[in-house]
């Protein structure tokens, strides 16, 4: 992999409270120039989860280590690819 390159970010969790709001916090720590407008949602067919694709311009392996371990710090997070 050859940075800066173009990385979509897959995260999946539960579609009950904030979730969107804080994968997007957790996402901006470590990508500060995030475009909001770029993020896709999809509902599971029940309803029950939801998964978010999220494009931005990953600069080096630390900073996706970093955003990765974040992640999956986050009890709300059940997968991020």
């Amino acid at each position: 992999m050859e940075f800066p390159c173009e990385f979509p970010l897959k995260v999946m969790g539960d579609s009950e409270g904030v979730f969107r709001e804080t994968v997007l916090d957790i996402v901006k720590e470590h990508v500060p120039d995030l475009d909001p407008s770029r993020v896709e949602s999809r509902e599971s067919r029940s309803g029950k989860y939801t998964s978010l694709t999220i494009p931005f311009t990953a600069e080096s392996r630390a900073q996706l280590d970093a955003l990765y371990q974040a992640l999956t710090d986050c009890e709300a997070v059940k997968v991020a690819l």
